[in-house]
């Protein structure tokens, strides 16, 4: 398990910050006493977890735009990070349809910008670019993907991050072999938790639709994903930037995804949810299936992760039931009005202490 006390002092430049995952990571990094730069656009969602949690006053926040090149080259120089953790992006599939080009310049040109502002930065030492697990041309197999397998991701926006995976290996072999700089990227699976309210993500619809009492709708319940709770990811991101600046031999591609046993379709997911959420909040919650025949997306996938295993001793912490109670958890304090950046710190210090 990760040491944050490593992270105590530590300067570090997060992009894409005021997201979902961007929130979860900027509270840990807070907690454990890092110096943190954030430079993203405004919280992309309203409510957003970074803006209730009051994230911006405890860290260094700087709202851009990764296309802006200039403007993000004088946050580094201004800056100094010692590493960085690209996590910017047009993270939504349908999206993607709706507008490749704007996905294309976030996560293509985004990527470019962040590494050419790594390569003229002396002080950088680390950098992580994180991607996706629909890198991988999908051939709807039931076993999982590995790091050495194709990279051709179908729709725009899995395309966009295959895509930044190329442009960062291509800056690494063109600019960085000959520097201590290590770089790795990592791509993870489906990543849920309290505090997201993304547009087209299953989760957040389901919390959507438990505040209005309606019935969630599940548009496409019988794919299967490699569902892990927000905390998985973001502590792996931080393990694999911590032990890459300590030894540069650690850099690599590595996946972060579940054990098999939680691979779910996402019917089992949202009927897990309305279980869950009816015996923690006392209220009846279903759903109902209408598939509405959307854009391409992937039915199956799953990613082997023996090499984030093998390397680092790393294993899941928490599986999908225990995800989901937290899930609720966090949510029932959010639509009581609760504390919720208390409720995330205690979540926090309970996957750390596992």
């Amino acid at each position: 398990m990760l040491d944050i006390s490593f992270y105590k002092g530590k300067k570090l430049l997060i992009t894409g910050h005021t997201g979902f995952k961007g929130s979860w990571m900027c509270q840990l990094l807070i907690m454990a006493g890092a110096d943190v730069t954030g430079y993203a656009l405004e919280a992309p969602t309203h409510p957003s977890l970074f803006d209730m949690c009051h994230l911006a006053g405890q860290m260094n926040s700087v709202v851009g735009d990764v296309r802006d090149l200039a403007h993000m080259k004088k946050v580094f120089d201004e800056t100094q990070p010692e590493i960085v953790i690209h996590m910017a992006a047009q993270p939504i599939v349908r999206e993607s349809y709706k507008n490749p080009v704007y996905t294309y310049e976030t996560n293509v040109m985004g990527t470019v910008n962040v590494l050419e502002c790594v390569r003229t930065t002396e002080s950088v030492k680390s950098f992580l670019n994180v991607t996706t697990d629909k890198v991988y041309l999908n051939k709807e197999w039931e076993w999982g993907y590995r790091e050495n397998e194709e990279l051709n991701g179908y729709d725009p926006y899995s395309n966009s991050k295959s895509c930044s995976e190329l442009v960062t290996c291509s800056y690494l072999n063109s600019f960085f072999k000959d520097r201590n700089v290590a770089i790795s990227t990592a791509r993870a699976g489906n990543v849920i938790g309290g505090g997201d309210f993304g547009a087209d993500r299953i989760i957040p619809d389901c919390i959507r639709a438990a505040e209005k009492r309606e019935d969630i709708i599940v548009r496409n319940p019988f794919s299967t994903r490699p569902y892990e709770h927000v905390l998985e990811p973001v502590v792996a991101y931080l393990m694999i930037a911590k032990e890459q600046y300590e030894n540069k031999k650690y850099a690599g591609n590595y996946n972060i995804g579940p054990d098999e046993t939680d691979c779910w379709t996402t019917g089992n997911l949202v009927t897990l949810f309305c279980e869950k959420w009816n015996e923690i909040t006392g209220n009846q919650i279903k759903w109902i299936n209408k598939y509405d025949g959307g854009p391409h997306e992937a039915n199956f996938l799953k990613l082997d992760c023996s090499k984030l295993k093998q390397t680092f001793g790393w294993k899941p912490h928490w599986n999908v039931e225990i995800a989901m109670e937290k899930i609720v958890e966090w949510s029932n304090v959010y639509l009581q009005q609760g504390n919720v950046a208390e409720c995330m710190k205690k979540q926090i210090q309970e996957f750390l202490n596992e």
